[in-house]
């Protein structure tokens, strides 16, 4: 597949969205971005071991050696604007969010083999303190997703009960913000790499242990429909994409 290839959410996708919070688009990252973000996040780890060496610590930050890793490119390197503001990215966004999208947060989430933690059930508005609309939150998979190797599992509006957001408990235990308490296992995204899970900022989801030999790579990219202010350190960007359905930030 080509990196000019033409890649559109169709309205069955879109309807999925508003009633249940979420669809999944198989195979929709270009070959090219695919191996792009995939060498970027490489890159980023091995430079994550060097200043671990220098400090003689297999800790940095959240960033645990081997165990997992969260990563974020474009605000600091500005690097992966090609893939996040893309023309398909843009489809997405028109789709979910409408004419208006600012890049607000991106961030690669790493499970390392056989020990990759779970992460509690939540709504990504449910990090966020500021009154927001709603965004729309992109799930890329850089590698086969299973429920093994701990995909993320989502659960739809009609079993959640709500379309809203909630209020979030903090789990002392895992510093996870937790907005569901009930016993609904959800629906396991089961895809191949280069998929991406689409999902409103209100739509509960969670995800597994990794219990393979591999890591489990995906990289989060997430769109809002105004800009919303750093309040919070989760709050990464403001940087806007998309104006009355035009776009005003290229891809490079």
């Amino acid at each position: 597949m080509s990196q000019t290839a033409t890649i559109h959410v169709t309205d069955e996708q879109k309807k999925l969205y508003n009633e249940q919070g979420f669809f999944i688009m198989e195979r929709a990252i270009p070959e090219e971005h695919l191996e792009l973000l995939r060498r970027e996040l490489n890159t980023a780890i091995a430079e994550i071991h060097r200043k671990m060496d220098e400090k003689q610590a297999d800790v940095l930050g959240i960033n645990h050696r081997n165990k997992r890793y969260f990563v974020t490119l474009f605000r600091e390197t500005g690097k992966l604007g090609e893939f996040l503001f893309s023309d398909y990215m843009a489809d997405i966004c028109r789709a979910t969010i409408g004419e208006t999208a600012w890049l607000f947060c991106e961030q690669y989430v790493v499970k390392a083999a056989e020990v990759g933690m779970q992460f509690s059930w939540h709504q990504d508005s449910g990090y966020v303190k500021t009154p927001h609309t709603p965004s729309v939150s992109c799930c890329c998979a850089l590698d086969d997703m299973t429920e093994e190797n701990g995909t993320v599992y989502m659960l739809p509006y009609d079993r959640a009960g709500t379309k809203v957001r909630v209020d979030h408990i903090k789990d002392e235990k895992t510093n996870d913000m937790v907005g569901y308490h009930g016993s609904d296992p959800g629906v396991p995204v089961i895809c191949p790499a280069g998929s991406i899970a689409v999902f409103s900022s209100t739509c509960f989801h969670r995800s597994g242990f990794n219990r393979t030999p591999k890591p489990r790579r995906v990289y989060l990219a997430q769109y809002s429909p105004e800009a919303i202010l750093k309040e919070v350190k989760a709050i990464i960007c403001a940087e806007e994409f998309l104006r009355d359905g035009k776009r005003v930030r290229e891809a490079k």
